[in-house]
């Protein structure tokens, strides 16, 4: 049996500011963007250009409790390592 992560959560103060964080400053691909009623929303984006096999779910911050957590999933760690074939390239994009 075959298996990868499909999906990694990634609380967002909002949906919108998450997309324009992943898509507009950092470059990624907006996959999905899916209103599921009541005012949420499926939003799935993946690095440019990749094989999409794991994507971001970017995660509206519902409460006080999840907004504090923002930026901070993984305890002042870091969460995610990106692998590039140019990094001076994506650097400089993405600052």
């Amino acid at each position: 049996m075959t298996q990868h992560l499909a999906a990694i959560a990634i609380l967002v103060p909002d949906y919108d500011a998450g997309i324009a964080n992943y898509v507009g400053d950092l470059g990624f691909d907006l996959i999905e963007d899916t209103d599921l009623g009541g005012g949420r929303r499926w939003v799935l984006v993946a690095p440019l250009r990749s094989a999409r096999e794991t994507r971001l779910l970017l995660a509206e911050a519902a409460g006080p409790d999840q907004a504090a957590a923002v930026g901070r999933r993984a305890g002042g760690r870091v969460l995610l390592f990106l692998h590039t074939d140019d990094f001076a390239r994506d650097h400089a994009r993405m600052t």
